[in-house]
């Protein structure tokens, strides 16, 4: 859990210094709210594979930060036994590490981390009483790049990987019937989480310093 936090720490002790070198060009495209539709697969995970869906908002604080809020739903089949299911809502904060001035151009490469709040249920598909759920946090960190379509609309691949720091839940799927119970566990786990989102710059809240 440590070096999670150590990451975070770095990439946003780089967001600062790239707000401390702000001038007055580099407002040019603060204040923007979007708002984005999103699907994510989850890989790498104890579990398996799955997909979801879900939405996200971004508010744009200059050419260089932008923050993303969002909200997942992800399903996985467990050996066709049990279905994990996932909801997390969190926020990220996105460096562009190149200059933006005027108009972002059509390729804007960036890298991200947050935190979000995370709650799991895992249930037996044969035997619905059988289950069990649990609240949690993690904190995510990765790399993304918008196609920016136009100066309002964006398609965004991303790609982070997601750490849980509270107990997780396990499903034995070798015995009969299926057995699902929460452990603790000792080093980091998480899995990596593939995102495409539409998103389209609706208003903005505040005008550009002049």
């Amino acid at each position: 859990m440590n070096k999670a936090y150590i990451l975070i720490f770095l990439l946003t002790s780089q967001v600062i210094l790239a707000q401390q070198k702000d001038t007055t060009n580099d407002f040019k495209n603060s204040g923007w709210f979007s708002l984005g539709a999103r699907s994510t697969a989850s890989t790498f995970g104890d579990e398996g594979n799955g997909i979801g869906s879900g939405g996200q908002f971004r508010i744009q604080m200059n050419n260089a930060i932008n923050t993303d809020w969002f909200f997942d739903y992800i399903s996985i089949n467990v050996d066709d036994k049990v279905r994990s299911e996932y909801y997390h809502i969190g926020w990220s904060v996105i460096y562009y590490p190149f200059s933006q001035l005027q108009y972002p151009k059509l390729l804007q490469p960036y890298i991200l981390a947050g935190h979000c709040f995370d709650y799991n249920k895992m249930t037996s598909m044969e035997l619905p009483n059988i289950t069990k759920d649990r609240w949690g946090s993690a904190a995510q960190a990765g790399l993304g790049l918008h196609f920016n379509i136009t100066h309002r609309f964006d398609v965004t691949l991303m790609s982070q990987y997601m750490i849980h720091f509270t107990e997780t839940l396990h499903a034995e799927t070798d015995v009969y019937p299926v057995e699902i119970h929460s452990k603790k566990e000792n080093t980091l786990q998480g899995h990596l989480l593939t995102t495409v989102s539409l998103n389209y710059k609706v208003f903005r809240i505040w005008k550009r310093k002049k």
